[in-house]
């Protein structure tokens, strides 16, 4: 199987890391305004934000790490983004509030984590 072009795979782990940001801002502006203002819950708070969101982070995570993988052979950066990823679905199970927001934005670390290493060992040749 050929892997994904390099240019493209470092616009996939990149727009990763861009996308778990995005996440960690939502959810700690979504708990601020929610909490402390008491607005914007039923937008911010919105389970369908979180189930795009988790879906792009599946694809963008799945494209990105996997071709990783393929290239590098470091499996441990495919198994922390797969648990960031386990840790984000979580988060749309658990009770809103801080505890919900503690498990996603943990998730979204790992898995920014593990594009963060894959864009580090994108030059590893097997």
């Amino acid at each position: 199987m050929a892997t994904l072009p390099a240019l493209i795979r470092l616009r996939l782990d990149r727009c990763g890391v861009v996308l778990s940001a995005l996440c960690v801002v939502h959810c700690v502006s979504g708990l601020v305004l929610v909490t402390v203002l008491g607005i914007g819950g039923g937008v911010l708070l919105n389970p369908r934000i979180h189930e795009v969101g988790l879906a792009l982070a599946i694809v963008i995570g799945g494209l990105g790490l996997g071709a990783g993988v393929m290239r590098h052979r470091r499996t441990d950066i495919l198994v922390m983004g797969c648990a960031g990823l386990g840790l984000m679905a979580l988060g749309l199970v658990v009770p809103d509030g801080a505890v919900e927001a503690g498990v996603t934005i943990s998730g979204v670390c790992l898995v920014a984590g593990a594009h963060l290493r894959n864009l580090r060992h994108r030059h590893v040749h097997p």
